[in-house]
């Protein structure tokens, strides 16, 4: 039996189909001919011809072409600068949460040894740091709420004083500094602008103490995150390697990670110690506020090469206030207690931890506080370390191979 189709006489169902695929994929290009056409046929005319064949791609070395793609190519890393500066807190709180937890992780991982399961491990460290931080606030925020107080309440009379003082009226006959102080004053307190700046002030640095808070409490919540899930992130992060070289990339993350916990439980140790040794010693010298000025000064202490410093002098400062001799004590004390520190205690503790050379330290320190300020002066030795770390197990070998 023979079937008569548009295609012409068919005999056999097989071929049916067979012509009727090639009709329907030359249906769906432009060029294509009449239903009758024979495959390999030559193109006959058909209404959708009008249409044109399929032209030449696009020249890529075209003017039109460059500039549009490069005008799309800035736009998009613009945006992705202004996404990132847009997140700069963000990912500030994100890294100091991910170094916490490299910090503690080292003191769960040791609490795990002794068969302890790491949820367990965690809630203990992690109710540690909190009760530490409890500890730093408590002594520190009744301390500086009094003193204010007690300033403001003594403000008056300090005017006063100062007003009384014989150098203030020898100033003011000669130059009339107190009638001009008053008519400046009256100025600013009848200028609108000027009150809108200073009530905007006050309420700038209410929103700060509270935009602090709420970012400590952030972070706080990030580490515990970060600790109960560690070794998952890790390992999800290791699955994005290929096989061939994740062996090698798991040591150098690991032993990097390692470096920066050691680094961090070793700067916390040796701060600590300053900081109680710094409290004993105010209490022995009779220094003001001693129990703030020590938690201030193991707060500076973590900060690389000048932190220390910057606690002495304060320390120094509120000595020198409260008795001139008192303050010659304390400068003696912590001349001594550097020596001591840096060439005897901070040399064991660090042994284990990072080996930088002094140059990289003072370059990574001043680089990482011009970035990201005194967190990126935290952060800048440990970086320093792992680029290191890399430095030797990677260029290097790979340079000799070469």
């Amino acid at each position: 039996m023979r079937l008569t189709t548009v295609w012409g006489p068919v005999s056999r169902w097989g071929e049916f189909r067979r012509r009727q695929l090639q009709a329907l994929e030359r249906s769906n290009r432009l060029d294509r001919g009449p239903l009758g056409d024979e495959p390999g046929a030559a193109p006959a005319e058909h209404p959708l011809s009008r249409y044109g064949a399929v032209g030449q791609p696009l020249n890529r070395h075209s003017p039109f072409y460059l500039g549009f793609f490069g005008a799309t190519g800035a736009m998009l890393a613009f945006g992705l600068w202004t996404t990132l500066g847009r997140l700069a807190t963000t990912l500030s709180i994100l890294l100091v949460a991910f170094f916490l937890a490299l910090a503690l992780d080292p003191v769960v991982e040791r609490l795990m040894r002794h068969r302890v399961r790491r949820s367990a491990a965690v809630a203990a460290v992690f109710g540690g740091l909190v009760v530490v931080i409890g500890a730093i606030g408590w002594l520190v925020l009744p301390t500086a709420i009094t003193q204010g107080s007690s300033l403001a309440q003594a403000a008056p009379q300090y005017v006063v004083d100062l007003l009384d003082a014989r150098w203030v009226h020898e100033l003011d006959s000669r130059y009339n500094v107190i009638g001009r102080l008053q008519t400046e004053l009256l100025q600013k307190l009848g200028d609108q602008g000027f009150i809108e700046g200073l009530v905007g002030g006050l309420l700038g640095a209410g929103r700060a103490v509270l935009s602090g808070t709420f970012q400590i409490l952030t972070v706080l919540v990030l580490t515990l995150y970060l600790l109960v899930s560690l070794p998952r992130v890790k390992h999800a992060t290791y699955a994005l390697v290929p096989v061939s070289r994740r062996p090698r990339v798991e040591s150098l993350s690991e032993e990097i990670m390692r470096r920066v916990g050691s680094y961090a439980g070793g700067q916390v140790a040796i701060a600590t110690l300053n900081a109680t040794m710094s409290w004993i010693m105010m209490l022995i010298v009779g220094v003001p506020y001693s129990a703030a000025l020590a938690v201030l000064v193991g707060v500076l202490g973590l900060i690389p090469m000048v932190g220390a410093t910057l606690g002495a002098g304060l320390v120094t400062l509120v000595a020198f206030f409260d008795e001139p001799h008192k303050a010659l004590v304390v400068v003696i004390y912590y001349v001594v207690y550097q020596q001591v520190e840096n060439y005897l205690i901070a040399p064991r503790v660090m042994q284990h931890t990072v080996s930088v050379p002094g140059i990289v330290t003072v370059v990574a320190a001043l680089t990482g506080g011009a970035l990201l300020g005194i967190l990126g002066a935290l952060l800048a030795i440990p970086v320093a370390a792992g680029l290191l770390l890399i430095y030797d197990e990677v260029l290097v070998p790979r340079q000799r191979a070469a």
